[in-house]
């Protein structure tokens, strides 16, 4: 049985999603943190992003889903499997607007709040800045200015710092969601076959959300036309219609092209154009 760690919070529902689109569904009644696995190779159980990557290193748990940004802030060592790119967020450092970053570092005991202890340091200690840390937990933004010179913290936007009078003096990490794995279950057999199971059925699911399947029909004439306009993952799919000289045409294509494909298919001839989701791709 494969041990599964889920973030709790506000990354649990992209998460949740992907595992159904994978086929494994989740069952669990309001505040039990153990949800039941629909595919009896996995038991599952809901923690905080921030204490998934040391729970994985430590190898009560085999595969975990946290953000990068949790595993850079606790060093935790751990295989990383895949990027699943939901929630793209960046931990920032920002200061009260109008600020000198530079001025406000050079202070003696320059005040900084974050719930990033570890990257906070490394970006202080290679700035040379004498400074005092001080540990929020949460709305880290409230800090400054009265009680923080800086703050550092993670945004998707940009909104909230703005709003409360902050703007970013520096990047110290782009960070999404990803998928990590212990090490020692990496090395066992049977559980790397699942693992490997469990990142295929990811990696499909996530392809099949970049694409969309077009269906056209297509009369002889035109059909190399179209086809030169077609990308295609390796070729269209052609097929003679019964009982026509048309053919009938099927790809499947970036969903970016698609606003811009499908008015050019149908000023080339095509005809009876059908857009279809797609759940899984599989190369």
């Amino acid at each position: 049985m494969l041990e599964l760690l889920l973030p709790k919070g506000r990354i649990f529902a992209g998460v949740e999603t992907l595992l159904a689109d994978c086929g494994l569904h989740l069952s669990r009644p309001d505040r039990v943190y153990r949800p039941i696995v629909s595919d009896d190779r996995f038991r599952a159980k809901i923690m905080k992003a921030q204490n998934i990557p040391a729970l994985i290193e430590l190898g009560s748990h085999d595969v975990g889903i946290t953000g990068h940004d949790w595993v850079q802030e606790t060093g935790a060592d751990v295989i990383e499997l895949i990027d699943l790119r939901f929630d793209p967020v960046q931990i920032v450092a920002a200061a009260p607007e109008g600020q000198d970053v530079d001025a406000l570092l050079a202070k003696p005991g320059v005040r900084i709040a974050t719930e990033y202890e570890a990257l906070t340091r490394r970006w202080l200690d290679a700035r040379g800045a004498d400074y005092r840390l001080i540990r929020s937990w949460g709305a880290t933004e409230v800090f400054a200015p009265e009680d923080a010179d800086l703050i550092v913290d993670n945004t998707a936007t940009g909104t909230t710092l703005r709003q409360n009078g902050l703007e970013i003096v520096d990047v110290l990490l782009r960070s999404t969601t990803r998928v990590y794995a212990n090490r020692a279950a990496m090395d066992d057999p049977h559980k790397r076959v699942v693992i490997d199971e469990l990142l295929l059925l990811m990696k499909a699911v996530l392809d099949a959300r970049q694409r969309v399947l077009l269906e056209m029909n297509i009369d002889a004439a035109r059909l190399a036309q179209v086809i030169e306009r077609l990308p295609a993952m390796k070729s269209p799919t052609v097929a003679r219609l019964y009982n026509s000289d048309d053919y009938a045409v099927k790809v499947a294509v970036p969903r970016a092209d698609v606003a811009r494909l499908v008015p050019e298919l149908k000023r080339l001839g095509a005809t009876d154009i059908l857009e279809t989701d797609i759940r899984k791709v599989i190369p």
